[in-house]
């Protein structure tokens, strides 16, 4: 059993890794800021655990990190705190800045210090790992594949800030020694998932009969990582990955845009058909381009699966079938994510 301080454990990443590592018993101290895409319905199951302790707080609080370092003494710390929707950052880049650079750096001085008070056994045993997203890459033509060594280039906000916290992860292990890993995914889903998010909006919107806005011409591609498998990558990474190491995490699952709101549509006829036999792809509408729109990500997790023994095991079509039912089974977890502060704005719009 270990302990790990995970960070932005309220999330959807986070939220579907703390759920996992409980279960396999592994305690975990949950530091949250509970900002709109945190939902503490998604640890509903945690209520009362002991394995599970949850404290809201932000990751550039150095005082409060330091505090549960301290008293916690955890085997790891895992960075899922991040703000993560790219339409947002296009309005708002100052909150991803603040969130994903400053409080990345606050989060690595304050376990820098714990680190250094540890003993040497303790120090070679420790283990900080930052997540972060295949969009630090830029963009792809109609071939190839990021890999580990492909140059960054960010093109919205929001890849810009989780760039320049990968490099002070980075940074923090060549000049201080911190042994630091870095994982880089590709686009998630799967149950708990915040719903501006493609794959749950969709779902949402097919279900209440309204629009569904696909930006430009649809044929945007990305490749698709269901959220358990990713966690189950990040756990791999934690127990065997080089310090120092970057290891990109993909689903070697492609799919246009297009494509996936597509399959969502003929899953819910399926599950729920309408009345008169009507298809929802006839809710499909396209919508003006959103701007710096990235066109084509892939990602190569050789490295991952040479090195450490990892790949999925669920494909798009066994991911996909299996996130829409648990939306259709929670439907109510959706709606007071909706009926909160949150109301869809710049959902679906250029």
């Amino acid at each position: 059993m270990k302990t790990l301080l995970v960070t932005g454990g309220a999330g959807f990443i986070g939220g579907n890794f703390v759920l996992d590592a409980v279960r396999d018993g592994h305690r975990i101290v949950n530091l949250d800021k509970l900002t709109y895409a945190g939902n503490l319905d998604t640890l509903a199951a945690l209520k009362g655990n002991a394995g599970h302790v949850f404290v809201q707080g932000d990751i550039g609080d150095r005082e409060l990190v330091g505090k549960l370092l301290s008293e916690h003494r955890p085997d790891a710390v895992v960075n899922f705190a991040a703000e993560s929707h790219v339409d947002r950052s296009i309005d708002g880049p100052a909150e991803f800045i603040h969130t994903n650079v400053v409080g990345t750096l606050g989060l690595l001085e304050a376990t820098l210090a714990h680190w250094r008070g540890r003993s040497e056994a303790d120090k070679a045993a420790f283990r900080f790992l930052h997540v972060s997203t295949d969009e630090v890459y830029g963009s792809l033509g109609a071939e190839g594949k990021f890999a580990e060594t492909t140059a960054y280039a960010p093109n919205s906000p929001y890849s810009a800030s989780k760039a320049a916290s990968d490099h002070l992860v980075r940074a923090f292990h060549h000049t201080y020694g911190l042994p630091t890993l870095t994982t880089n995914c590709s686009n998630n889903y799967g149950p708990y998932q915040f719903p501006e998010k493609l794959i749950p909006l969709m779902i949402h919107k097919a279900l209440v009969g309204e629009k569904l806005p696909v930006y430009g011409d649809g044929r945007n591609v990305r490749d698709w990582l269901y959220v358990g498998d990713h966690c189950r990558a990040i756990r791999r990474v934690l127990d065997a990955g080089r310090p120092g190491e970057v290891y990109n995490v993909g689903g070697d699952a492609e799919r246009e845009n297009i494509h996936v709101v597509k399959t969502i549509c003929a899953l819910l006829d399926e599950r729920r058909p309408l009345a008169n036999a009507a298809k929802r792809e006839a809710q499909i509408t396209y919508v003006k381009d959103r701007p710096g729109h990235d066109r084509r990500y892939a990602i190569d997790a050789g490295k991952l699966q040479r090195e450490l023994g990892w790949r999925p095991t669920e494909t798009f079509e066994s991911g996909i079938a299996r996130t829409v039912d648990w939306y259709l089974a929670n439907e109510a977890w959706a709606t007071r994510v909706l009926d909160g502060s949150y109301r869809m704005e710049r959902l679906g719009t250029g």
